[in-house]
């Protein structure tokens, strides 16, 4: 009997390899997400030390990912992802080691955020590269819906919820040191990865010749790639507006939410991401196992408009459920848009521009992220946050409804439809 297609891609060692050291790595990156926060409580911080904590963290990713792009088409990508694994052990075991004897202050949480951030830039892009060097080009589908799949489970909902209960029962410094193991076995599994398989390095075009352009060349293109193309131009501008607006607020005011509205500790604030991971991880299967609306656009719109709206809520109960069920509809909405909108990257983007569009939609997507990090905190200080995130709630459904109307998303969904074979729309779109 022929393995289900989700399983596929397990039939390749590098492939096991490489997605275990990968699922450890992201579970210690959701115990990060909460071990941070009681660690920067810990150390007397408030809204405004952890906006600043959060936004470095931030601002390395964002800073560094379009560099982290060159890096994975110029260095073996094995050597890559190992060496980021190793330097996100060192940061947090270094920070594990400092508060365990009581030394660790504010700035080296700071600091070893950016790093992280850094890492995170260099090594995602790396392992997108890798994928199509070790599995044939029909397993790639099932692995990027797993990867879609497991990261909500895994960083959003598993991660946190046991970062919560560490810090609820022994210390924050323990919920780090865990998140340190987590690196250490990813780091140890990423050596496993065959050398011989992943030797040589594909760093030029197709037809074999050596890239000449600069990476500004390049750069140039897809910018002209994604100003000329209204779905794909507007998609990002809402994503943006949705970053700056919501990020921040999830991110550093619903701890406070959580200790001052519900009377809350660390473990109901990480059973909280636990829910909202659990909603998106649904969306995500669910989604990746229907066929593809012919309203694409439509249902990516709908959804990520809608799905923002409960949040408008979440500053006004003192519900553990009704913040639940906003969390976990904005879970389930957002990664239904975002399978919809890796569909259309995979289909409506020429493939010769493929990587460079993904990387600036990453870039673009995240721009003002460590932004909307940086002013969550002081306008807590001067706004009561019931207003924050009603502003929040009610600011993304109107831009995606002027998103979806200036770049007729409607007619353009229907002048393209993607019920036909992809090397039949890739061809369409290379006219566009």
């Amino acid at each position: 009997m022929p393995a289900p297609k989700a399983l596929r891609p397990f039939a390749h060692r590098e492939y096991r390899v490489l997605i275990a050291a990968l699922a450890i790595s992201i579970f210690g990156s959701g115990m990060w997400a909460v071990a941070m926060v009681y660690q920067v409580i810990q150390l007397g911080g408030g809204p405004l030390e952890l906006s600043l904590v959060a936004a470095a963290g931030s601002v390395g990713l964002v800073a560094f990912v379009l560099a982290g792009g060159i890096a994975a088409d110029r260095i073996p990508q094995r050597q890559l992802i190992i060496a980021v694994e190793g330097a996100n052990l060192a940061v947090i075991a270094t920070i594990s080691g400092l508060a365990t004897a009581g030394w660790l202050q504010l700035w080296h949480v700071a600091a070893g955020a950016f790093v992280l951030g850094v890492g995170a830039a260099f090594f995602f892009p790396a392992y997108s590269a890798i994928l199509p060097r070790i599995l044939p080009a029909e397993d790639l589908l099932a692995a990027n819906g797993m990867e879609g799949t497991m990261r909500p489970v895994l960083q959003q909902a598993a991660g946190p919820a046991v970062a919560g209960i560490l810090v609820a029962a022994l210390s924050p410094s323990h919920a780090v040191t865990g998140v340190a193991m987590c690196h250490l076995l990813a780091f140890i599994v990423l050596n496993f990865l065959a050398r011989h398989t992943l030797a040589g390095h594909p760093g030029g075009h197709p037809d074999g010749a050596q890239r000449k352009q600069s990476f500004f060349h390049d750069l140039r293109e897809g910018v002209g790639y994604t100003l000329r193309t209204p779905w794909l131009l507007w998609t990002l501008i809402w994503a943006c507006i949705s970053v700056l607006f919501l990020i921040g607020p999830i991110e550093v005011l619903l701890p406070f939410v959580v200790r001052d509205q519900l009377g809350g500790d660390s473990s109901m604030f990480g059973f909280l991401l636990a829910i909202m991971g659990v909603g998106a991880a649904l969306g995500s299967l669910v989604t990746a196992s229907l066929r593809l609306p012919r309203r694409y656009l439509t249902v990516m719109m709908v959804s990520w408009g809608t799905g923002s709206m409960p949040l408008a809520a979440v500053g006004l109960m003192d519900n553990f459920w009704v913040i639940a069920a906003a969390l976990f509809v904005w879970g389930v909405t957002g990664s239904v848009g975002m399978v919809i909108w890796g569909t259309l990257l995979q289909r409506r983007v020429p493939p010769h521009l493929l990587g460079r569009v993904s990387s600036l939609d990453f870039f673009v997507s995240l721009a003002l992220m460590p932004v909307s990090m940086a002013l969550a905190g002081p306008a807590a200080e001067v706004l009561p946050i019931w207003l924050i995130f009603l502003v929040a709630g009610g600011v993304c459904p109107v831009m995606a409804v002027i998103a979806f109307a200036v770049a007729r998303m409607q007619a353009d969904e229907l002048a393209h439809p993607l019920d036909r074979e992809p090397e039949v729309e890739r061809a369409t779109a290379a006219g566009d």
